[in-house]
């Protein structure tokens, strides 16, 4: 990509104020946050916190004001909450100018203006970033109805209505990730038959190692999932609703029964708007540890920083970008694309200790670190009987993950060596 020469570009990425263009070390007077997630709302706040007193307009695509994500898969489909007890703080404290049910379509660094789908602008002096991540497209054609993926709250009341337990359905999951198995787990429980399509050698493997992701398939099989490794669903076929779909593997095509398709296939950084802002863009938007953007050339962009599922960024414990789709990522990094924001000329990194978490089938999995990076696991204890599990991550000898299943306590050890180990963790910026 060919960068313009944006009026907050600047050279010279290699020391922490470089980049910073004429007028960049003063604070920005108005400030807009695109993303109206967990890390825009995060990142709004920081930025009060820490005395910002000037315009500050947050952008959302969704018609909802800020919720949390997480029990989307999980309490609210099993019917424990109700959409109500997702909601977020309350952003009237913030004086913000909201503005949901609207999405940014075009980024003009040049003349710092965000471009929203209704036709109007919004100008900035500084801005932060959180579009987060829209579910990988579908390549061909599905039918009208029975089909799903999870992101949002409107897709999570269309599946819950979906996986009713006074309607027996079979539930065919393409994608073995988090979010499809939290998702079987759930099904399972609602009384739904379940069949689980993954192309890796066992579901989450490539995301928490063979050992835990075989703790974790049994458990599935356990409660009476069909789990298929090694496969692919490349067509679902029916008109109003699904009536099959077509699976490839080893041995071939064949078809099987579902008239409920969930679409886990992963999710994709929303940059499609940043397209001609001459920002960097690969597998996601590009920052520097100090969550400032950077530019085609590599510069940082001062006046710019982001946060969460959108964001790539060099991490201590890993050789190329990482892309944390985390709840606690989208938080803590909000804090310091809010910090840094305000305080260009003096940073502070950004080096996280990632940690997520996730319940199947009662089992409580706690994970920190990058265990996605590891070149060796340790397990350090199995016992299915009781549902356990320990397993430490190492790349070239160093500790850089662990997880556990039922044995949450012993994280916060892990967590602390880790944190150690890179000299960042959890930020507390203001």
């Amino acid at each position: 990509m060919t960068a313009p020469t944006p009026a907050s570009s600047g050279g010279g990425a290699g020391r922490p104020g470089a980049g910073a263009g004429a007028g960049a070390g003063e604070r920005p007077e108005r400030i807009v946050v695109v993303g109206a997630s967990l890390a825009g709302l995060r990142a709004a706040q920081a930025l009060r916190e820490a005395g910002h007193q000037g315009p500050l307009t947050l952008i959302g695509a969704e018609n909802h004001p800020p919720y949390d994500r997480p029990p989307l898969s999980k309490e609210l489909l099993q019917g424990k909450i109700t959409p109500a007890a997702l909601a977020l703080e309350d952003t009237a404290p913030l004086g913000l100018d909201e503005h949901y049910g609207r999405r940014a379509v075009h980024l003009d660094t040049a003349a710092r203006l965000v471009h929203l789908d209704d036709g109007t602008t919004h100008p900035y002096d500084g801005l932060i970033i959180a579009t987060g991540a829209t579910p990988r497209a579908w390549p061909g054609p599905l039918p009208t109805t029975g089909v799903h993926t999870l992101r949002t709250l409107d897709d999570a009341h269309a599946l819950k209505a979906d996986l009713d337990p006074a309607t027996p359905r079979h539930l065919l999951i393409a994608g073995g990730g988090f979010i499809g198995c939290e998702i079987a787990s759930v099904a399972r429980e609602l009384g739904h038959t379940v069949t689980l399509v993954t192309p890796e050698p066992l579901p989450l493997q490539a995301a928490i190692g063979p050992e835990a992701a075989a703790f974790l398939t049994a458990l599935h099989r356990d409660a009476g999932v069909e789990i298929l490794t090694h496969h692919t669903v490349t067509a679902v076929a029916g008109t109003d609703r699904p009536t099959h779909v077509t699976v490839n593997g080893p041995d071939g095509t064949r078809t099987l029964p579902a008239d409920t398709v969930l679409l886990a296939l992963g999710a994709v950084p929303r940059t499609d708007w940043l397209t001609g802002s001459g920002l960097r863009i690969d597998q996601g938007l590009v920052t520097d540890e100090y969550a400032r953007v950077l530019d085609g050339a590599g510069r940082p962009q001062p006046r710019i920083t982001a946060a969460g599922d959108v964001t790539r960024f060099p991490h201590p414990h890993a050789d190329d970008l990482v892309n944390l789709g985390h709840w606690s990522n989208a938080a803590e990094q909000a804090r310091a694309a809010a910090h840094n924001l305000l305080h260009s000329q003096d940073p502070v990194a950004y080096r996280p200790v990632a940690s997520f978490w996730s319940t199947q089938y009662g089992v409580r999995l706690r994970a920190v670190g990058l265990t996605r990076q590891a070149d060796r696991t340790e397990v350090r204890e199995l016992d299915p009987e009781r549902r356990r599990l320990d397993v430490a991550y190492y790349r070239r000898g160093r500790l850089i993950g662990a997880l556990t299943a039922n044995r949450a306590a012993r994280i916060t050890a892990y967590q602390a060596q880790l944190a150690e180990d890179i000299g960042g963790g959890v930020l507390a910026l203001v």
